[in-house]
């Protein structure tokens, strides 16, 4: 899969023949996959390659046990190194190479698991928002490549038509991989390349049950779904009447219906492996993406650990947009995946559409919640509704948890079930093999009043939290209790739309508290995009049922969203930044409803703040023409890094680049020239100072005025509070003071920045938080 080619000495080929035929079952149990940080100028003369020299560094180990490919990736332009499965002995002895700057365990990050176009304000053809579209940009559009690194795809999908597309950009130098189920030929001009990346998952599967080899579908098919769903989302191809069961009918297209799409199969039934994952963003960083796609996370760690945020960086320094998913461990707070700067954090929130389901209680109420079921229903007479009943085993079957259900008292009748733990679907499963005919899934409240609609085996419903507590009311007052479902299909124009979901991850930024993340929201409820041919909507091995869509939910829906938003920006501006990008889709996006009210959650109901929405909801007719940007280089980038308590090593890592110094860094992080504020005060530091520059990217000749928005307990002042630019690409500066009150003791706040004119109004949110 690597571009460099193999060149070994005679004695390594005959070293390697002869070991062919040694067993190395035993040492495997052993081995794990590990990420070696290799100073890549201290390579010998005498070898040609990397490969051949990390090839014989390997070889040359004492503790060397005859492994025969104990080499699983070489890196050279995402990181500097090679994943390789090794012995922890072995480890140890590479560490002592003065080549060798660190060892790192390969870690496992998990999957952040039709409408939209109209939602956002989207021409149903270009993709490009009314009176934006010309022949130029639509050649363009042509031009521009989207990376989705994922489950890999689905190519029959007609998501993937590319009937009416011009041939493939000559600067492509991807290729579309030929493996299990999967032909060269089912690339086309709209999906213009596919390959797996899976020796990271193959050696944690064998290791676990010494069957990687058979688990393990060495091809780029999408074998789950997330992979075809996302690509879809972020430049699916128009398809007339697409629908879900007949749920969500009309035309479904992508956010970038013109752009290219090539995938990257990174992740496998164990999950998505960081030597993988840092092997796809690396081909495709040489292939030649403009945008990387990436609905992938895990706990935030150091920069310098993090696979996504180190190839992200290699990407974003060659003029590369990277997207990635903020998680959807929601609403706590603290829990964001993808939080270096240089990524565009992606969190989710509602549509104005749903897929209403209703409930009539035996006392006359009526319940509304929502659901995609499709099938018969219960009928119109009153059914036997029952709730936590028959706990069997310790398990509370109010969370119908697989065994937990008494089928004598469940037979024949609804069941609630609490949300949590399991599955939503697998609780429908459940409540079915014990007999029941139908489900109510009731929120708790953690979840709040935020309701996903799920394809059940059953007629099911799910509601919010206030709802689910009075039919646990009911219920139990009730001798009889009984309820009669029915469902409404699809339901447009809701209000108010957007809401934050519960489940998107929340800040603080854990790493690094003076970069304000997530950065914007988009749709990433109930989303409607292409499916795989392989398994049910459902996911269950139970369902058999087969849809070309499919209704999913989550920031991995979100993030392709952005990531097509995205690559109409670079096509309207082809000589933008990365931070240019998401500066404009930042600094336009909006923080009112529908309704035209301050922008909810869905968790608790209350307002929403920066922590939730960042920035607030994409806006692309507006993030096209933004006024002004906050551009950031990827020099600007290290003096952040500079500003950390990282090493000079780890710092190098991360840029790769050993000649890096830190001759310039920030005395604070927050100097990062970045769209928004995150303010920390303590007892020591009341003063917090930013400077920020902007670059006109409007009219020439204008002027901008600030407006602050902030709490009582902060002084906000900010200098020159007027902006006069004479020209296009002009750069004026700003220093913003913030001064914290005496006496005012609060936990956090928040406010906003922003320079107005005429035609454009560029906002910047801003946190506040207190320490003790």
């Amino acid at each position: 899969m690597s571009s460099i080619s193999i060149i070994m000495s005679p004695f390594f080929v005959l070293l390697i023949l002869s070991l062919l035929s040694l067993s190395s079952s035993t040492s495997l149990d052993f081995k794990s996959t590990y990420i070696v940080h290799i100073n890549h100028q201290r390579k010998p003369d005498i070898y040609s390659t990397h490969y051949e020299w990390y090839t014989a560094t390997l070889s040359s180990l004492s503790t060397f046990d005859y492994d025969p490919n104990p080499l699983l990736y070489t890196y050279t332009t995402a990181y500097s190194g090679f994943a390789a499965s090794l012995t922890s002995q072995q480890v140890d002895e590479l560490l002592k190479s003065d080549s060798v700057i660190d060892i790192y365990q390969d870690t496992v990050y998990q999957l952040h698991t039709t409408r939209t176009p109209e939602f956002l304000g989207l021409q149903t053809h270009s993709g490009l928002p009314k009176g934006l579209v010309n022949e130029t940009l639509n050649k363009r559009l042509h031009d521009i490549i989207i990376g989705v690194l994922d489950t890999g795809v689905w190519p029959e999908s007609k998501s993937f038509d590319d009937t009416g597309m011009p041939d493939i950009p000559k600067r492509w130098h991807g290729e579309c991989e030929s493996g299990k189920d999967f032909a060269s030929s089912l690339c086309n001009k709209k999906l213009i390349g596919a390959r797996s990346f899976f020796k990271g998952s193959y050696m944690a599967m064998r290791k676990k049950n010494d069957k990687g080899s058979e688990i393990v579908n060495n091809s780029p098919r999408d074998t789950e779904g997330h992979g075809t769903h996302t690509a879809s989302t972020a430049a699916g191809s128009h398809v007339a009447n697409a629908s879900f069961y007949g749920y969500a009918s009309g035309i479904a297209r992508g956010m970038a219906p013109q752009a290219r799409v090539a995938s990257y199969k990174v992740c496998w039934e164990e999950g998505c492996f960081s030597s993988d994952i840092l092997a796809g963003m690396e081909r495709a960083i040489e292939d030649g993406v403009d945008v990387l796609s990436l609905s992938i996370g895990g706990l935030s760690d150091h920069y310098f650990r993090d696979a996504i945020a180190i190839g992200a960086f290699a990407a974003t320094k060659r003029g590369i947009f990277v997207s990635c998913s903020a998680g959807n461990s929601g609403p706590e707070p603290k829990s964001l995946s993808n939080v270096a700067p240089w990524i565009t954090t992606v969190g989710a929130g509602t549509l104005d559409r749903d897929f209403p389901a209703y409930g009539v209680l035996g006392n006359k109420n009526r319940i509304t919640g929502v659901s995609l079921y499709s099938g018969k229903g219960i009928g119109s007479e009153p059914v036997g509704l029952v709730y936590n009943k028959g706990v069997k085993s310790n398990q509370s079957s109010s969370m119908c948890t697989p065994g937990s259900l008494d089928p004598k008292l469940v037979r024949g009748k609804v069941v609630v079930c609490d949300r949590g733990v399991n599955a939503r679907v697998e609780k429908g499963l459940v409540v079915k093999k014990a007999g029941g005919v139908g489900m109510i899934l009731a929120n708790t409240a953690q979840n709040g009043e935020e309701s996903i609609a799920d394809r059940h085996v059953l007629p099911a419903m799910a509601v919010g939290e206030i709802v689910g507590d009075k039919i646990r009311e009911y219920v139990g007052s009730d001798p009889n209790p009984t309820v009669v479902l029915s469902f409404g299909g699809t339901v447009l124009d809701v209000k108010p739309a957007p809401v934050v979901a519960a489940f998107s991850s929340r800040g603080p930024n854990n790493l690094t508290p003076q970069i304000l993340k997530p950065d914007v929201i988009g749709p990433g409820v109930n989303i409607l995009a292409g499916w795989t041919g392989v398994v049910g909507p459902s996911t269950l091995p139970t369902d058999t049922g087969k849809s070309p869509f499919n209704i999913v939910s989550g920031t991995s829906m979100s993030c392709p969203h952005i990531s097509g938003l995205a690559a109409l920006i670079k096509a309207a501006h082809p000589k933008w930044s990365p931070s240019a990008i998401k500066s404009a889709l930042m600094t336009t996006a909006y923080t009112l409803d529908n309704t035209n009210t301050t922008l909810h959650e869905s968790s608790v109901g209350a307002i929403s703040t920066p922590w939730a929405h960042g920035a607030g909801h994409v806006d692309p007719q507006k993030a096209l023409s933004p006024g002004l940007i906050y551009d950031t280089s990827a020099n600007d980038y290290i003096t952040f890094l500079c500003s950390l308590n990282y090493s000079l090593e780890q710092i190098q890592m991360i840029a790769q680049n050993p000649n890096v110094n830190c001759s310039r860094k920030f005395s604070d992080p927050g100097q990062l020239n970045y769209p928004s504020f995150s303010i920390l005060f303590g007892s020591k530091n009341r003063v917090v100072r930013y400077t920020r520059t902007v670059t006109n990217v409007g009219d020439g000749n204008s002027v901008y005025n600030v407006i602050v928005d902030g709490p009582s307990a902060v002084s906000i002042t900010v200098k020159p509070s007027k902006l006069v630019f004479g020209k296009v690409h002009e750069k004026k500066r700003y220093t913003v003071t913030f001064v914290s009150k005496k006496g005012d003791a609060i936990k956090d706040a928040f406010g906003s920045i922003s320079w107005i004119n005429s035609q454009h109004q560029v906002r910047s949110p801003v946190a506040f938080t207190w320490s003790e």
